[in-house]
C-alpha cells in the first residue's frame, strides 16, 4: 500500500548553543523557568531563529463518522457529529470559545460526516464518504480513500501556511473515534487491549465491557485477514481501523512537520494520530508539543509510547483540540520570555553563575 511521501528532516541543531546562551543570559537564575525554557529552545530550533514567532495560529477541526459506532461502542449517537459541526459554525462549542480567547483561526472541515453539510456556511467540504465502513466486518476505508484523507490533511496545512501560520493545532469531531484510537494504542504500543479502552464520551462499566468484546472480535478478524495480504505493514492498521478525520489529522501533522511549523497535540484521539505519525516518520516528533493528558483511560500510557511530556493535566475529555488551545498561553509565555526578558548586561545585574 503506497502513501504520498513526506520529506521530514530533523530540526537543525546548529543553533542550539546560541539559543541556550541567550536563554541563560536572561536576567533570571539559570534554568529557573523550567519547561518554559525547554519550549523556547524547541520553538527556536523549529523556526531556526533567536526571535521566534507564534504568528497567525490556526486550529483545524476535522469531522468524520465511524462505521464501528453502529455496534454500540459509544454512548453518543452518530447524529451528534453533524449536530456539533453545525453548532461550531455558530460559535457555540468549547473549541469556539478557546479559539476566540487565544486568537486562533478556526477551520471546520467535513472529511467524512454522515450528513450533507455542503450547504452549511462555515464548513469546508472535503467529504470523502459519509462515514467509514464498519471495521468489525471489513476495512474502514479503501487505499484510495486513505490516500485522499492524507492529502486533504496536507493541503489544509498549506492553506494555513499561505496565510502566515507558524503554529497549528488539530482537533476532531467523530462519534466512536476512541475505538480506533484504542486499537492503534494496542497495536503500536504492545499494550493489552483491555488497558486501552476507556469510557469515551461516558460509557458505564457494562458499556466498556461491550466495547471490549466488539473491538476484540474486530481485532481477531483483522489478524486473520492481515495474514493473507501482501502488505500487513503499519499502513494497514491505519486504513483498517482509522476514521477519515484521523487519517487527515495524520496527513496534517506530517505536512506541518515537513514545513517546519509547531504542532500542538491534544487528547486521546489526536495522541493516537501523533503516535501513528511518529511511527511513520520518527523525525516528525521534533515539531510536536504535547499539550495535555486527559482522563481517558490509557492516555498517559499512550503518551509514554513516544516519551511525551504533556504540559497540562486538566482532566479534559471533550476532544475538539481544546487542551491544545488551553495550553497555548504557556507556549506564548515561553516565546515572550526569550523575546522580551532583559539580559544581565542590559539590566546591569551581576551575573552570578
Amino acid at each position: 500500500m503506497a502513501m504520498i511521501k513526506f520529506d521530514i528532516k530533523p530540526v537543525d541543531r546548529t543553533m542550539q548553543a546560541d539559543i541556550q546562551r541567550k536563554i541563560d543570559n536572561l536576567n533570571k537564575p539559570k534554568g529557573s523557568l523550567g519547561r518554559l525554557e525547554e519550549l523556547a529552545m524547541q520553538v527556536c530550533l523549529i523556526q531556526q531563529t533567536l526571535e521566534p514567532s507564534l504568528a497567525h495560529p490556526c486550529h483545524l477541526l476535522l469531522g468524520g463518522d465511524h462505521g464501528i459506532e453502529r455496534e454500540g461502542v459509544s454512548v453518543s449517537p452518530r447524529e451528534v457529529t453533524w449536530q456539533q459541526m453545525i453548532n461550531f459554525t455558530r460559535g457555540g462549542g468549547g473549541v469556539n470559545m478557546f479559539c476566540r480567547q487565544h486568537g486562533f483561526k478556526l477551520r471546520i472541515v467535513d472529511v467524512g460526516v454522515d450528513y450533507d453539510l455542503s450547504s452549511v456556511p462555515g464548513i469546508i467540504d472535503r467529504k470523502i464518504a459519509r462515514g467509514t465502513k464498519d471495521f468489525l466486518y471489513e476495512p474502514a476505508m479503501t487505499e484510495e480513500e486513505f490516500n485522499q484523507a492524507i492529502q486533504i490533511g496536507s493541503d489544509l496545512v498549506d492553506d494555513c501556511i499561505a496565510e502566515g501560520c507558524r503554529i497549528l493545532s488539530i482537533g476532531e469531531m467523530g462519534i466512536g473515534n476512541t475505538s480506533p484510537s484504542s486499537i492503534w494504542m494496542h497495536l503500536f504500543g504492545g499494550i493489552p487491549l483491555d488497558e486501552c479502552i476507556g469510557a469515551g464520551a461516558g460509557l458505564n462499566d457494562e458499556g466498556i465491557r461491550h466495547k471490549y468484546a466488539i473491538l476484540s472480535k474486530a481485532l481477531s478478524s483483522y489478524t486473520y485477514s492481515s495474514l493473507h495480504t501482501p502488505h500487513s505493514t503499519l499502513l494497514t492498521p491505519l486504513r483498517y481501523f482509522g476514521g477519515f478525520e484521523m487519517i487527515a489529522a495524520i496527513g496534517a501533522m506530517l505536512r506541518t512537520a515537513e514545513r517546519h511549523l509547531i504542532i500542538l497535540i491534544d487528547g486521546f484521539i489526536m495522541t493516537a494520530c501523533a503516535v501513528a505519525a511518529i511511527k511513520l516518520y520518527p523525525t516528525s516528533q521534533d515539531y510536536m508539543i504535547f499539550t495535555h493528558c486527559g482522563d481517558e483511560s490509557g492516555h498517559k500510557r499512550m503518551l509514554d509510547i513516544v516519551g511525551a511530556k504533556p504540559l497540562l493535566h486538566l482532566g479534559l475529555r471533550l476532544g475538539e483540540g481544546t487542551g491544545a488551545l488551553c495550553a497555548f498561553p504557556i507556549i506564548d509565555s515561553a516565546i515572550r520570555m526569550v523575546n522580551e526578558m532583559n539580559n544581565f548586561d542590559n539590566a546591569k545585574i551581576t551575573k552570578y553563575f
